[in-house]
């Protein structure tokens, strides 16, 4: 069996990121992927009609332009292009209208009447010091920032539960259904505290870096970061999974893109004492319920504006969006539930043949959630879209069983690595100086399951890398 310095196992952002950061420092590494594919969240695929192409999981990608990691590697030298839409978003309301979230702060502020000077205060400091703020909030939040002041300013926002914050600093329904949609994304209930950090968070990188989408589908992302860790001399084999951890070629380090469940399951007998307890009181959070769409023309949208953005919420208000995602927490579906949209193909004419469009879209669900949301969703798009289902062509439908199945990290379908409350924030996955890091030297845990959590940014595994390179050959 071949000898390498490090084995990682998943070939999601956060494992790719992990491997190129150890090939960067000379070290020999393989990555093992259980699908035929590589890309984990990343990924994208005919799900409908022939030469429609939809990403499976993950679609648009603030954290991916904005992440410290990703922009010093050569991404672009290897096909990733990307997309910015007109606007990053639009809050589609039943009279219409829909509130859109701009690139430029004073622009969206304008749009806010007279919540706009708030949401200026709120946003403008932090916009324009995003490459300072971005290292801090996408790090272990244990650890001392570097600039403090700068993070406590986050923090001030941050810290509360989205329902407050919504009612307590805007005045206007409109601006408090659009704060609850971006909070929304955290799959907390908006009562939950820290709640609000999801909506800073999402506010914040729309007028940073934007919400753009790759040309050709997210699986760009991961071709172009595999292509440059083959570049340094590191190695992918697919379709193979690997269940236990001694049947893997000996190695000095193991860094395992996956979430506790399968941790215990793969390595468990080598992890005891309490740690292992603690692993094995992780959280899972809801699940999402996913539609793809090919669609024989866009979506008829009753706000014109919505299509200048490549992502939609609909909720519309507070008090719904509020709704619905406690729905989720008590184990059931709202009828009108939250429903992310994004529609590629208006600006990615890669996506679908000529004069056709794609569309992706879910709804959250209780975790392991066996029902059927299709008409859920279908119901809330022709709510603000009339005449959308007559225009679907074929549609991809995905329960949480169904997406756990294409990728084995979504747990009951949780696509964010475990519940990111308050308690699972900061101690993620365990409470530990260094959340990477485990009882044995040789292992270590570079997931969203670790800080800072979801989305394709490859921050973990960057992290990860890291705490091995300072550990492993020692």
């Amino acid at each position: 069996m071949t000898h390498y310095d490090v084995i990682v196992i998943g070939s999601g952002p956060n494992g790719l990121a992990a491997a190129i950061r150890l090939a960067q420092a000379g070290k020999r590494v393989v990555v093992y992927e259980a699908n035929e594919t590589i890309g984990g969240g990343s990924r994208s695929a005919e799900l409908t009609l022939p030469d429609f192409i939809h990403d499976t999981c993950s679609a648009i990608h603030p954290l991916g332009i904005g992440s410290p990691y990703f922009k010093t590697l050569p991404l672009e030298t290897y096909g990733l292009q990307w997309i910015q839409p007109s606007a990053p978003l639009a809050h589609v309301w039943d009279d219409g209208t829909a509130v859109m979230l701009e690139r430029e702060v004073n622009l969206t502020a304008r749009n806010l009447g007279r919540d706009g000077a708030m949401w200026a205060r709120m946003f403008a400091p932090l916009a324009s010091r995003w490459k300072s703020l971005a290292p801090m909030i996408l790090s272990p939040l244990l650890r001392f920032p570097r600039n403090p002041f700068l993070l406590g300013y986050f923090g001030l926002w941050a810290i509360w539960s989205a329902r407050f914050f919504a009612r307590t600093f805007f005045k206007q329904e409109k601006t408090r259904g659009l704060y609850a949609g971006l909070a929304a994304h955290s799959f907390l209930a908006l009562e939950e505290p820290v709640s609000a950090s999801f909506g800073m968070v999402l506010g914040l990188t729309a007028h940073a870096v934007g919400w753009p989408l790759p040309r050709g589908g997210s699986q760009k992302i991961a071709d172009a970061l595999a292509c440059h860790l083959k570049s340094l001399g590191g190695e992918i084999i697919t379709n193979t999974r690997v269940e236990n951890i001694n049947a893997l070629p000996n190695a000095n380090a193991y860094l395992f893109d996956v979430t506790p469940k399968q941790l215990l399951n793969i390595a468990g007998e080598k992890i005891s004492g309490g740690y292992k307890a603690q692993l094995q009181n992780f959280r899972y959070g809801p699940g999402v319920f996913k539609l793809d769409y090919a669609l024989d023309s866009p979506v008829p949208w009753q706000a014109k504006e919505a299509l200048r953005a490549a992502t939609v919420h609909i909720g519309p208000t507070l008090d719904e969006i509020s709704a619905s995602e406690r729905a989720t927490w008590q184990g059931r579906v709202s009828e009108t539930p939250f429903v992310l949209v994004v529609q590629p193909s208006l600006f990615d004419e890669t996506r679908a043949p000529h004069g056709k469009h794609t569309l992706w879209t879910y709804c959250h669900v209780p975790n392991g959630f066996t029902g059927d949301a299709t008409t859920h969703i279908e119901n809330q798009i022709e709510r603000f879209a009339p005449g959308f289902k007559n225009r679907i062509l074929a549609r991809s439908v995905m329960n949480p069983a169904q997406i756990e199945s294409r990728n084995a990290n979504y747990i009951g379908g949780d696509i964010n690595g475990g519940v990111q409350d308050f308690f699972q924030l900061f101690g993620r996955p365990v409470w530990r100086l260094n959340p990477y890091t485990t009882p044995d030297k040789k292992i270590y845990i570079c997931s969203s399951s670790t800080p800072p959590g979801g989305g394709v940014h490859g921050m973990c595994g960057w992290h990860a890398a890291n705490a091995a390179l300072g550990r492993a050959w020692k």
